[in-house]
């Protein structure tokens, strides 16, 4: 236990650097879920190749190597997100490399969301289930990044002190991809956004002085997967 407690407050210590704080809206016994939004200047596309990349905003804080650039993401169902360990050094005796699974993609729909299952950190070592949910979509002010992460299971942390933590290194990562992109509206977290409706409207279409289509906001991000499978 004292192990479990060691690792969470070294979690939670990582926190003091994080400039934002995600918010954690729901919580129990049985686990948490951890909400961000960002709103960034770049396509949809640059956001999904920058998402896919996670050497480039990822904190290395919050690897096991150190090091960022060990990181890979390969964005189809079954692809993992790892980390290399690499070879130590040592004329002493022989090294091997060595490997971390952090999560696995579950569905992918490039430059609109992005489904991943894992236990992120020191929930690593309990049997608990995370899965991340990212929804990416265009608005007026640029692209929107909604980024959900739902923890459940048995755990030996206490939940309200554990997914304070989570929370605020969730948005930390958010944070980074956001700052590679360029974020709007600087260092504070943006409220959820209508979508532009952008649907068979190239550059220079008349389309594009067609008033807005009305949208509900994006208050959960099971709600950017609706049309996704619809063939219309």
């Amino acid at each position: 236990m004292r192990f479990t407690h060691l690792v969470a407050a070294t979690f939670a210590g990582c926190l003091a650097a994080t400039p934002l704080a995600a918010e954690v809206t729901e919580q129990d016994s049985n686990g948490f879920v951890t909400r961000d939004v960002a709103l960034v200047e770049a396509t949809p596309k640059e956001v999904w190749l920058a998402l896919i990349t996670p050497s480039t905003w990822w904190n290395k804080a919050h690897t096991w190597s150190g090091d960022s650039a060990n990181l890979q993401l390969r964005p189809q169902a079954g692809g993992c997100f790892c980390e290399t360990i690499p070879e130590v050094e040592d004329d002493d005796r022989i090294t091997l490399e060595g490997s971390v699974e952090h999560m696995r993609v579950i569905q992918s729909y490039p430059e609109r969301a992005m489904r991943l299952s894992g236990a992120l950190g020191p929930l690593q070592s309990e049997p608990v289930t995370g899965v991340l949910t990212i929804a990416i979509s265009e608005v007026e002010q640029g692209t929107q990044i909604v980024w959900e992460y739902h923890v459940g299971g048995r755990m030996r942390y206490e939940v309200p002190v554990i997914s304070k933590a989570v929370d605020g290194v969730m948005s930390q990562q958010l944070n980074g991809l956001a700052k590679l992109l360029g974020r709007v509206g600087g260092g504070e977290a943006e409220e959820p956004v209508e979508e532009t409706d952008t649907d068979g409207a190239d550059e220079g279409d008349e389309a594009a002085d067609q008033p807005e289509a009305e949208a509900d906001e994006v208050s959960n991000v099971d709600e950017a997967f609706g049309d996704l499978s619809d063939p219309g």
